[in-house]
């Protein structure tokens, strides 16, 4: 087996790259670091183990050790990632790493990172070359076992020219700006200091070389020194929601669709799953048992996505659904229906019950045949409407919905946030029985009027309820609602 040394990138999971996620999807090991975001560990299968070797100033694991576990655990003949923050051979110290499994003949493979010394620059809108102001880039450390003054020389390097990109000189920066200064550049030299670059809780220090060593500034930061640095082309701090922290409570699974259209809106999505779709009690016979027959029924209702994705599957072929029409409750269904290459036949212009209710009535004729694969615990305005109007129902359970056990730090998380999304009425219940009404975000927004009628019901105030009842409408209520707040 092998150890691959991966490069997480800067902060934001979306600029891990293909190949990083793909080892990731198959790892058997993952030992990660502080600076490797988090989430992406949620790529790893559930089976994988995942080692924790942060390294915080003066924190235990020392790199000795880390080496020797990434040898140990290749030599076990298991798949290792070992996810390090930026690029590993860039300030990561994957070289000394790749050292120790050659020495140990352990095979290995380095995946490179895009590294903070460009991301974090370009986050804050910092082109680290730019015509008529700078031709070239130079990247050093202000970090060493010694004072800055013996490993590096910043006389040489002010002469340099171009623009000067320093990790880790937090602690010595007016020592680093002095020692430039002396080297030829100008006090009136611009800085940009980037502090947690290209994450939700970015900020942009903007300064000169005189005043670099007085700013406030607290690690980690990439400073940027150079004309380029004078340039404002900030994009990634200005978008709507930047910052702004949202509670996703949607199942496992199902939630990163929701996060990742918050993220684009500058979000920080909190994923905080308080339920877990999970197979009927019988296990899916049933739900089998009415599949094989589907191809009887006049017309195949859906009022879930789930139930999408735990039905068609067990279709023998696309012929199996013969003439049978096929209607969705809303568009997020319809779009679920349609990755299994479904058409939905009909489609309500309010994605509720009662909307596909009143369409069905209108649509088909009296007498006709309904399957309603759906959760164990539904509305029954849909098959009730149906029954009262002559229609044959046959409901089968298609999944269950159960609570998910949250941790002290998950609820801590929820109640220091600024909005919540409820996407159900269960999410509703599950996470004011774990969390408490009075740890919920001061906005609430919910999916539609169902989820809306269940949070006033456990005493919440709702802010807003997404119009239409999609993901894309819930994301543009909580942008609206945050705006407001």
């Amino acid at each position: 087996m092998t150890v691959y040394l991966v490069g997480a990138g800067p902060g934001d999971p979306g600029l891990l790259t293909v190949r990083g996620a793909e080892l990731l999807g198959r790892a058997d090991v993952v030992v990660f670091d502080r600076l490797a975001e988090h989430s992406l560990l949620d790529l790893a299968p559930a089976r994988a183990e995942r080692v924790d070797v942060g390294k915080s100033p003066g924190g235990p694991v020392d790199q000795a050790a880390i080496n020797a576990l990434l040898v140990d655990r290749g030599l076990a003949g298991l798949e290792v990632v070992r996810l390090k923050g930026g690029d590993p051979f860039i300030f990561g110290r994957g070289g000394e790493e790749a050292l120790a499994l050659l020495a140990a003949g352990v095979a290995f493979e380095v995946v490179p990172g895009i590294s903070a010394a460009v991301a974090a620059p370009a986050y804050a809108g910092v082109p680290l070359t730019h015509r008529g102001l700078s031709t070239s880039f130079t990247v050093v450390t202000g970090h060493s076992r010694h004072e800055p003054d013996v490993d590096t020389n910043w006389e040489g390097l002010a002469t340099l020219g171009g623009t000067l990109v320093v990790f880790m000189g937090v602690a010595h920066r007016a020592r680093i700006a002095a020692r430039l200064i002396a080297g030829g550049r100008s006090p009136t030299t611009p800085v940009t200091a980037v502090h947690w670059g290209t994450r939700p809780e970015q900020t942009t220090l903007r300064t000169t070389l005189a005043g670099l060593g007085a700013a406030s500034l607290e690690p980690p930061a990439v400073i940027v020194v150079g004309e380029v640095a004078g340039l404002d082309l900030a994009w990634f701090e200005r978008r709507p929601l930047f910052g702004r922290r949202v509670v996703v409570t949607r199942a496992p699974g199902q939630a990163s669709a929701l996060a990742e259209r918050l993220r684009a809106l500058g979000a920080q999505p909190i994923e905080v799953p308080t339920i877990e779709v999970v197979e009927p009690t019988d296990g899916g016979v049933a739900l089998a048992e009415a599949a094989s027959r589907v191809s009887t029924y006049d017309w195949l209702v859906f009022s879930s996505a789930n139930a999408v994705d735990r039905f068609l599957p067990l279709l023998r072929d696309a012929r199996s659904l013969g003439a049978t029409r096929v209607a969705a409750i809303g568009p997020g269904t319809a779009d679920a229906l349609a990755r299994w290459r479904v058409v939905a036949d009909l489609v309500p212009e309010r994605a509720v019950a009662e909307a596909l209710l009143e369409a069905l009535l209108v649509t088909a004729k009296t007498g006709s045949r309904a399957l309603l694969p759906r959760a164990a615990v539904a509305r029954e305005v849909l098959p009730d409407g149906l029954r009262a109007a002559g229609w044959t129902v046959d409901v089968v359970v298609a999944y269950r919905t159960r609570p998910r056990a949250l941790s002290s730090e998950a609820i801590v998380a929820v109640g220091e946030a600024d909005a919540i999304c409820f996407t159900s009425a269960s999410t509703v219940e599950h996470w004011v029985a774990a969390g408490g009404a009075a740890t919920t975000p001061p906005v609430i927004v919910c999916i539609g009027p169902v989820t809306d009628t269940a949070a006033r019901e456990h005493g919440l105030v709702v802010s807003a309820v997404a119009d239409p009842h999609t993901i894309d409408g819930l994301v543009a209520a909580v942008n609206d609602a945050l705006r407001r707040a």
